[in-house]
């Protein structure tokens, strides 16, 4: 490729241009991975893969030298910078500096794509994966910010990146960004005990959900959900809690019980303290008596002048002190989860080993370089902070900051062992006496903590302190597990996995049946003809559809619940058994899938709809979208296809999973591929439309079983309306693949039938005044063209059939026109109307090109009216209709225009302004 002359002067708006952004949050188009999405216009950019940009990939490495890691195609060490040699476009590059962003901010992600969009030349998706979403669009606009920085002066200039994430810096500069992006991650990242319990759950397949930017998660799925925020989880007690935040009654109720504990007495002034250190007996501890992580204890205190300092520090913990007798020996942690004994640490104070040069305070500091230590909880170790209780403390032993201790000796910095002071752990959990074992679980069981970290202190771990003395000093409820899954030395230990077998034991689910209906038309009717059938065999179902959310058969938000919000709103419901999700393309596009994975994934048909959005611009396109919910199917489940649908037969190479067909033809016609499943003992249902009989068969492991004649589902209408035979036939299929028994599934069919309470906006029927009047919400040419084999069948005798017909504003031109050819085949008067959501196109648009459809397709212009508003437009069809006529309105207002034709009188109806209607000599737009 030649290089072409790079002209000066270019704008900013002629090179990089962010487009949109979106945050995939659960298995989607492009990846099971959650990732941030970019759709990036390189502009005049495209011209320049990084061969043809010189000195660009060296200061980019200079920037990032862990690029020189990353694999890309090749698979190993350099593949990314060989790409780059050899030439590769600035997204691919973007995504991968994205992603090396966010490690080097701490974070551990790896998967990444970018692709060009389709009919959009220079436009990419450029998509990286991320693991908190902040953090993943920050490093995607930092991302963007270095290329752009990094391209020749001429090329420079980046557009629309707000829309990523606001940039906190006035200039970008590398050094800045790091900060500012680890600061971030630093703040967001689950702490160790956290990440280790939803690494777990990952490793066992529990669903898990951030619930908020902290530490609080969601387990599992409906009944089944238990929550956790670090190690209390949904089983600790809150009596239990506050027992163990009171010190003092923690080790009265263990003295009681028997339980080696410290005499303690708890005061609220200096006096008070002294008083009890002397009835005690010296030297004494002091510790706040709610107080948690060892702020302000102190031990070893032996004079009054040391009692009184550390009453003073205690109390700026707490209004209350505990001081209490000491115990001699080594600080231990027991972990106690479920009665039991997992885990044990020796917990040693921060401390220095001097060199005979150094000053304690340089030792500190060395101390602190390294890695594994950071601020707070979020490292396996913690660094360590110069205070008063550090200054104190040395002081005590002759020592200040300027001290320089001889080479070899050791100086203890602090009175206790917490991690979060600095001090490090050993593991001792296979050297724990019996003894010290079962006095541990014995605490934890006597305050009722589900989890419990027993602060322990003996001579010797090995041996029972009923003999060397010493016992707990302490039980915390919540207790943090860095220790025992980082430990300084010994072997880490897996508490978490205690922790889930706890909340899941063996064999106990952690989801309930998740079960989506995805496809162009039909899915809303086989949504809910499912949720009756799972009903009627006795289960409180959650329920998404385009008209609401439901749970157990009441509806608890309305609108259009598709998307997956609605869908986490019912996984989040602890009263269902089952959930039944009826997912759009519009979600799946911009967020994904609200699950990790169903049980159940049925792909209804793929037909042109929404065509030419979000880069779906074919059928083809539309059907990669639906597939993304049966290729979501566990390896357990089952996918149900279309059989009759080759765009949804064709999904069966990608479902990874158990295949149920399901076919209006007769066996004869099926393709060769539902015979050799059927054959073999695969599992199908069929229903003879064109022939009959229409009895619904299930055919699975070469039985043939009777299920329900298709004229007896009221909502087939005699089965004359063949589409709700094929919805008849998906919902029956899923409920097959739940073990729903036959004679359960048959009686609940026969009681679904398209009254408006069951199946708002699906084949509504009523007749008014000798008027019979149809509200479907036909939203598509395919839907329209389901609804006429119908209409055809209802018309009678020289009656006239009226159509109230729209459609959205977000088709296509050529699908809008193609809604009026159909409507032209259909009806004897056509009366068009438009949605009260234009979807940016101008008022009337839409109607006109309906209107060139029917024009072009033969009907008469003197027979087509044009009313804008739908309640308008439903007036003018009640008004000029005559007995036995028919009228069917494709309703977008589906609840008020059937408050309207169901129950009189109109003048009821809430006045809007009339516009009138669209002239015939309007413009009408030629393709």
């Amino acid at each position: 490729m030649n290089n072409p002359e790079i002209e000066p002067g270019l704008q900013p708006a002629q090179t990089l241009r962010v487009q949109e952004v979106g945050v995939y949050r659960g298995p989607h188009l492009y990846s099971r991975t959650k990732m941030v999405r970019i759709q990036l216009d390189l502009g005049r950019v495209e011209q320049y893969p990084t061969n043809l940009l010189p000195g660009f990939v060296d200061a980019l490495l200079k920037h990032v030298p862990g690029l020189r890691e990353h694999g890309c195609s090749y698979g190993e060490p350099g593949g990314l910078v060989l790409r780059m040699e050899e030439g590769t476009w600035l997204g691919h590059v973007a995504e991968h500096v994205a992603i090396e962003l966010q490690n080097m901010a701490g974070a551990d992600v790896a998967r990444g794509k970018t692709r060009s969009v389709t009919n959009m030349p220079g436009v990419y998706n450029v998509m990286f994966e991320y693991e908190n979403e902040d953090v993943g669009l920050l490093a995607g606009r930092f991302a963007l910010e270095l290329v752009n920085l990094l391209l020749p002066i001429e090329l420079q200039g980046l557009a629309g990146a707000d829309m990523i994430a606001p940039s906190p810096l006035a200039l970008f500069a590398m050094p800045e960004a790091l900060r500012v992006l680890r600061a971030m991650h630093s703040e967001m990242a689950f702490g160790p005990t956290t990440a280790s319990i939803v690494r777990e759950a990952e490793a066992r397949s529990i669903p898990w959900r951030r619930l908020d930017n902290s530490s609080l998660v969601q387990l599992g799925y409906g009944k089944h959900i238990k929550r956790i925020r670090a190690s209390c989880s949904s089983l600790t007690s809150e009596i239990a809690a506050e027992i163990a935040s009171d010190k003092e009654l923690t080790n009265r109720l263990l003295i009681e019980a028997g339980l080696p504990a410290p005499l303690g007495t708890v005061v609220s002034s200096a006096e008070e303290a002294v008083e009890a250190a002397r009835t005690v007996g010296l030297p004494v501890v002091i510790k706040p008596v709610d107080g948690n992580h060892g702020r302000g204890v102190n031990i070893g205190l032996s004079t009054q002048s040391e009692v009184e300092w550390g009453f003073e520090q205690a109390r700026a913990h707490s209004s209350l002190v505990l001081v209490e007798q000491q115990f001699v020996g080594g600080d231990h942690r027991i972990l106690v989860i479920g009665g039991k004994l997992v885990a044990a640490a020796k917990r040693v104070p921060a401390q220095v080993v001097g060199d005979g040069r150094a000053t304690i305070a340089q030792l500190i500091d060395r101390k602190n370089e390294d890695p594994r230590r950071g601020n707070g909880h979020e490292s396996a170790l913690t660094r360590i902070s110069i205070d008063e209780c550090l200054i104190h403390y040395i002081a005590r032993s002759g020592y200040t900051l300027a001290s320089v201790p001889e080479w070899g000796k050791p100086v203890m910095l602090l009175p206790t062992a917490n991690l979060s002071t600095g001090g490090t752990a050993i593991d001792c959990t296979e050297d724990i006496h019996p003894d010290n074992a079962l006095i541990a679980c014995r605490a934890a069981r006597i305050l009722g903590l589900d989890i419990a970290g027993i602060d322990f202190v003996a001579p010797d771990i090995r041996k029972s302190v009923l003999e060397t003395g010493g016992g707990i000093i302490e039980v915390n409820a919540g207790p943090g597990f860095r220790m025992h899954l980082y430990p300084s030395q010994g072997k880490r230990r897996n508490v978490a996995a205690p922790v889930l077998d706890l909340l899941y034991p063996p064999g106990a689910p952690c989801r309930v049946p998740v079960l989506a209906v995805t496809g162009t038309n039909g899915k809303t009717t086989t949504t809910r003809m499912l949720a009756h059938i799972l009903a009627a065999n006795g289960q409180i179902v959650g329920m998404t559809s385009s008209n609401g959310v439901y749970i157990d058969g009441r509806r608890i938000m309305e609108g259009d619940c598709t998307g997956p919000r609605s869908a986490r709103v019912v996984l989040g419901e602890p009263t269902i058994d089952v959930a039944v999700l009826e997912t759009a393309r519009g979600g799946l596009l911009r967020e994904g899938l609200a699950f990790d994975a169903c049980d159940i994934g049925c792909v209804t048909n793929v037909t042109a709809d929404h065509l030419g959005l979000r880069g779906v611009h074919t059928v083809e396109d539309l059907a990669a979208v639906k597939s993304v919910v049966v290729e979501a199917v566990h390896e357990n489940g089952w996918s149900i296809l279309n059989a009759d649908d080759s765009l949804v037969a064709a999904m069966r190479e990608e479902a990874g999973c158990h295949i149920c067909y399901f076919s209006t033809k007769a066996p004869t016609q099926w393709p060769d591929f539902l015979k050799d499943h059927v054959l073999h003992g695969g599992r199908a249902l069929g229903c003879d439309l064109a022939s009959g009989p229409f009895d619904m068969i299930l055919y699975d492991q070469a039985k043939k079983m009777l299920i329900c004649r298709a004229d007896e589902i009221p909502a087939t209408m005699n089965g004359m309306a063949a589409f709700n035979v094929e919805n008849a036939l998906a919902a029956s299929a899923m409920a097959v693949c739940k073990n729903v028994p036959l004679p359960v599934i048959r009686e609940a069919l026969r009681s679904f039938g398209t009254s408006y309470e069951q199946s708002a906006g699906r084949l509504n029927m009523v007749e008014r005044e000798g008027v019979r009047i149809i509200v479907d919400y036909a939203h598509n040419p395919g839907g329209l063209r389901a609804l006429g084999g119908l209409v055809r069948k209802l018309r009678t005798g020289n009656s006239s059939c009226i159509g109230v017909v729209g459609i959205g504003g977000d088709r296509r031109d050529q699908d809008i026109f193609e809604m009026g050819e159909i409507a032209a085949s259909l009806f004897d008067r056509l009366i068009l109307k438009e949605d009260y959501d234009l979807r940016r196109r101008s008022a009337g648009e839409v109607a006109a090109i309906l209107r060139q459809g029917a024009l072009k397709a033969g009907f008469d212009a003197s027979k087509i009216e044009v009313v804008l508003r739908e309640h308008e437009a439903v007036e003018r069809a009640l008004g000029s209709a005559l007995n036995d006529d028919l009228i069917v309105v494709t309703a977008d207002d589906i609840a008020r225009v059937w408050a309207r034709v169901s129950a009189p009188p109109a003048n009821e109806l809430d006045p809007l302004p009339y516009k009138g209607a669209i002239p015939l000599q309007s413009e009408i737009r030629v393709f």
